[in-house]
């Protein structure tokens, strides 16, 4: 089976295609696709993106991209590479999940029932001035008010709760301008929401909602929207990574950029 470089530079001549007209039509970078042609694995940013970019420049030239990705992955890719992907994003986890430990409902309805009943006591003793009679009909009806101020309690307590925890959810869509790869993980349940796809131009993302998101971009070709504010993302010769939150978007290092394979 010829090589996978050969492969493809043979379809692109054959084709009469410049590199330059490829790199502008999957917008990725030439000196990238000539790696990919001379079979230079280690001047790409990593496995994952040799897959994406290996099956988009495929496609591009009509070729069978699977079949090529999966002789990568045969020949190429070292098994140590795999294993050590999913510890990229593992540091970010638990910082998602530590505000998540918030009193139950339950317990707020409890420690507003015992406030209440705490301060009718003190206002019962204080207008009695020590009488017994006066005291049993006061607690009498303490005990009543403590009973309909816990049911109201109870009843108006849970649609205040969701508010405050709607307030640390920020929202997330991505327009895409060119074709761009997208890995999305909700980092509040290590969800991938978009798991490493390829998206087109044309059409907007869902809206997502989540306390912490992070993300990998393929390259710049696309607008992000953190709760309906327009964000654009820098040119970059290599994977672009970001943490998102409700006090907004952070950059990440190489080295913390998540993976979806």
């Amino acid at each position: 089976m010829p090589e996978i470089g050969s492969t493809l530079r043979a379809a692109r001549m054959s084709a009469r295609i410049d590199v330059s007209e490829i790199e502008a039509e999957t917008k990725i970078r030439a000196k990238y696709l000539r790696a990919l042609e001379n079979e230079e694995w280690d001047l790409l940013p990593g496995p994952t993106f040799v897959r994406s970019f290996l099956r988009t420049y495929a496609q591009a030239l009509g070729l069978d991209g699977k079949a090529l990705v999966e002789e990568y992955r045969l020949n190429y890719e070292r098994p140590s590479e795999a294993a050590l992907e999913p510890i990229i994003s593992t540091p970010q986890r638990p910082r998602a999940r530590m505000p998540g430990a918030r009193p139950s409902r339950g317990y707020l309805a409890i420690v507003a029932v015992v406030v209440i009943v705490i301060v009718l006591l003190v206002v019962g003793l204080l207008s009695n001035g020590g009488g017994s009679p006066s005291k049993n009909t006061n607690s009498t009806a303490a005990q009543s008010h403590v009973k309909h101020a816990g049911a109201h309690t109870q009843t108006t307590g849970p649609p205040s709760h969701p508010t405050t925890v709607q307030s640390t959810r920020v929202a997330l869509s991505l327009r895409p301008s060119a074709a761009v790869y997208v890995c999305l993980i909700d980092d509040d349940n290590g969800r991938k929401v978009i798991p490493g796809l390829e998206l087109q131009p044309g059409a907007s993302t869902s809206t997502y909602h989540a306390k912490h998101f992070t993300i990998t971009l393929g390259n710049s070709s696309v607008t992000m929207f953190v709760d309906g504010i327009p964000r654009t993302v820098p040119p970059s010769s290599a994977a672009i990574g970001y943490s998102i939150t409700k006090a907004g978007r952070h950059r990440l290092v190489a080295g913390q950029l998540p993976t979806c394979t």
